[in-house]
């Protein structure tokens, strides 16, 4: 097989979230394998940093603020995207939010938040996205999971239920728009150097650190670049049989 299925040459997407951290290192990662790539991020200046950093790079951006938990904005997203490159071949939902704390002391507007950008985000994008790919003959769709969604992590029962769901629409947005060409994955990353909303500070808990040592096979956490060739595998040429998949990048924490 050549490697230039993996390449993402003439190809446009979408990195949710890609204002920072693993969002950010997936949009260089696509760029740098040929794709256009629309970064987006609730705050406006973060999503157009990273397209200009891909800009200076030499690639093809353009940054954008968008709010996935309204989904008229991510119906607006991919209007423009389509104004701007004429196509769109890869979503990535990305931008992810959490609020670490006891679960009988979740409240009702933290629940609603996380699953309104955790789940609802990535349903409203993949909703957008679906009408141009199905007219272009197909497209691939990559969410961003977690680990979170396999094993047990006390003190975020509303981020892993988010997860789970997350893991459950893949599988069926799979099943359901295969026939028009559109395939549906996710990978599923363990802990990772960077910050997610709502995490700030993990990295200096050392008993949290200790534990992520214990707890994962690799003994160490997950750099953010190593994100980024599973998320160009699964949006792809070289994945074109793949669908339907969660896909753990991880160190080895849910193999044991």
């Amino acid at each position: 097989m050549s490697l230039s299925r993996f390449s993402l040459a003439g190809k446009t997407a979408i990195v949710t979230g890609s204002g920072r951290g693993l969002g950010r290192a997936i949009a260089k990662g696509m760029a740098e394998a040929g794709a256009a790539v629309v970064t987006c991020s609730r705050t406006a200046s973060e999503a157009q940093a990273a397209a200009d950093e891909i800009r200076a790079a030499g690639g093809k951006a353009k940054g954008l603020r968008v709010d996935t938990s309204d989904r008229e904005d991510c119906f607006r997203l991919v209007a423009d995207t389509l104004a701007e490159f004429g196509r769109l071949d890869i979503m990535v939902c990305n931008a992810s939010i959490d609020s670490p704390g006891p679960a009988e002391r979740i409240d009702q507007a933290t629940l609603e938040k996380i699953l309104a950008i955790n789940v609802g985000g990535y349903l409203y994008c993949c909703q957008a996205a679906y009408e141009p790919m199905a007219k272009q003959g197909g497209g691939a769709i990559v969410m961003t999971s977690s680990n979170g969604s396999l094993v047990a992590f006390p003190g975020i029962a509303a981020y892993c239920a988010s997860k789970g769901a997350v893991d459950q629409l893949v599988r069926t947005l799979a099943a359901e728009w295969a026939p028009r060409g559109i395939r549906v994955n996710a990978f599923n990353p363990g802990y990772m150097e960077h910050a997610m909303t709502g995490t700030e500070g993990y990295d200096q808990d050392p008993e949290i650190m200790d534990q992520v040592r214990r707890m994962t096979p690799m003994q160490r956490r997950g750099r953010v670049e190593e994100i980024v060739g599973p998320a160009i595998f699964l949006a792809s040429d070289a994945a074109s049989f793949v669908t339907g998949v969660v896909l753990p990048v991880d160190g080895g924490w849910t193999a044991i």
